[in-house]
C-alpha cells in the first residue's frame, strides 16, 4: 500500500490503538452490571467505542433506562478499571517500533483521543511514552467530539502541520469519522471493532497492526 500523499506528521488515536485498553473497559463495564443485577451486552459497548463519556452516558441510558445512575456507575467502573488495569497495561503490537521510526525520519506526532489526561499519564506514564509525543489533545482540550473532526485538527494545529499532510491513526469508527473529516490521511487498525464498508470508504488503508504501518511508512522513503 502507497500512501496517496507524503507523510510529515503522524496523528495517534490513544485507546485500543497504543494501549489495549478497549477490553479492560470493557471487562470493567461488564463486572459493574453484573454488581447490580444488570447485563451490558458486548453490541452495546461496541456503540460507545471511540465516544466521549457524556456520548456514552446516553447509550448506557437508552440500555438500562432513563433513570439509569451515571455517578455510581462511573465510580464502580473506575474501581474495577484500576484492579484489573494494576497488573499492567499492555502496549499494542508494533508502537515502539513505530515511534522509533518516527525519531529516526524527525517525524512529529500527536495524540487525538477522547479520553482525559489523567488517562492519558495513567496509560502511556507506566510505559514511558508520554515525552515521546510532541502534543497530547486529550479530553479537556476539546469543545467537540470525535467523530467530530475538532481532536485532530486541534493535534495539527498543535505540531503546527496541515491535516491533509497528517497520517491519523485509529482503531475505532467514531476516530475514523473524525479523522476523515479533518482531511487526515486515515489508516484504520481494527481492535475491537470490524472494519464496515464505510469505513474501507472513509480510510485509505486498514492495517493488520502498527508494524504494517510502520513498513507502509518505510516504503514512501
Amino acid at each position: 500500500m502507497i500512501l496517496p500523499r507524503p507523510v510529515k506528521a503522524v496523528v495517534f488515536d490513544m485507546d485500543g490503538l497504543l494501549v489495549d485498553t478497549e477490553q479492560i473497559v470493557f471487562d470493567a463495564m461488564s463486572a459493574t452490571a453484573r454488581g447490580v443485577g444488570l447485563e451490558l451486552p458486548f453490541e452495546v459497548f461496541k456503540r460507545m467505542v471511540g465516544l466521549p463519556a457524556m456520548h456514552s452516558d446516553e447509550i448506557l441510558r437508552e440500555h438500562f433506562g432513563a433513570g439509569f445512575e451515571i455517578t455510581s456507575w462511573r465510580a464502580g467502573v473506575s474501581h474495577h478499571f484500576d484492579a484489573i488495569a494494576e497488573a499492567g497495561i499492555a502496549l499494542k503490537a508494533g508502537v515502539v517500533e513505530l515511534l522509533d521510526g518516527l525519531d529516526a525520519h524527525g517525524l512529529p506526532r500527536a495524540i487525538a483521543t477522547s479520553s482525559t489526561r489523567h488517562a492519558v499519564e495513567h496509560s502511556l506514564g507506566q510505559h514511558g511514552l508520554i515525552d515521546r509525543f510532541d502534543a497530547i489533545i486529550s479530553r479537556e482540550l476539546q469543545t467537540r467530539h470525535k467523530p467530530h473532526p475538532e481532536p485532530f485538527l486541534k493535534a495539527a494545529e498543535a505540531i503546527r502541520m496541515a491535516p491533509q499532510d497528517c497520517l491519523a491513526l485509529e482503531d475505532s469508527h467514531n476516530g475514523v469519522r473524525a479523522a476523515a473529516a479533518a482531511g487526515m490521511m486515515t489508516v484504520m487498525v481494527p481492535d475491537l471493532l470490524d472494519p464496515t464498508e464505510e469505513m474501507q470508504g472513509l480510510a485509505v488503508h486498514i492495517a493488520q497492526d502498527l508494524h504494517e504501518v510502520w513498513a507502509m511508512l518505510q516504503r514512501q522513503g
